[in-house]
């Protein structure tokens, strides 16, 4: 533990043990989303499907990187894993993104991956409101997953027909904002 850093967040006002739970549950919600999007990524087959596969495939691996670059931070601030997997997965702070039942239907599957990023959008701007000018590092890293997951959600949205994302997928780079923290 940085004892330190974590007297410095607790003095600027964070609740460290509230931040810390915080910080858990959605390092499981990108572990877990992690595993259920492998699921998606294999069942995206067919004209549609394959369409899908390659930008769920990138979200898919930013979602594991954002669990590597949540996990050091974690034990900084004093905080740990569960020691159990199962434990860890029902701490999870969005719902698992399940296959839906009828795994042909690429609109029900956009779908479950348009409501996992927007939950962790939520989570992650609930982190960077909590510790803005606070706690300076895990801001500077909430928000760089924060930008990650918008594009995911916004790549997903754009294949629903809500509109145009904007910006394009990446091509051979995945966590543009994240990867100073894989370091």
């Amino acid at each position: 533990m940085a004892k330190v850093a974590r007297e410095m967040v607790e003095k600027a006002g964070v609740n460290v043990d509230q931040l810390l739970e915080l910080l858990v549950k959605n390092a499981s919600a990108e572990l877990t989303t992690y595993y259920y999007y492998t699921i998606l990524r294999v069942n995206l087959i067919g004209l549609d499907g394959e369409g899908i596969k390659e930008i769920a495939e990138v979200a898919r691996i930013e979602d594991r990187n954002h669990f590597e670059a949540l996990v050091p931070r974690i034990y900084e601030l004093g905080g740990k894993l569960p020691d159990c997997m199962k434990a860890f997965h029902d701490t999870s702070a969005c719902p698992p993104a399940r296959l839906p039942t009828d795994p042909r239907d690429i609109r029900a599957m956009l779908q479950t991956l348009v409501e996992a990023e927007r939950c962790a959008v939520r989570g992650y701007t609930h982190i960077c409101n909590m510790t803005a000018g606070k706690d300076h590092r895990t801001y500077d890293l909430a928000l760089a997953i924060l930008n990650e997951e918008i594009e995911h959600e916004s790549w997903f949205s754009e294949f629903l027909g809500e509109g145009p994302s904007g910006h394009f997928m990446r091509h051979g780079e995945t966590s543009p904002f994240v990867s100073k923290f894989l370091k």
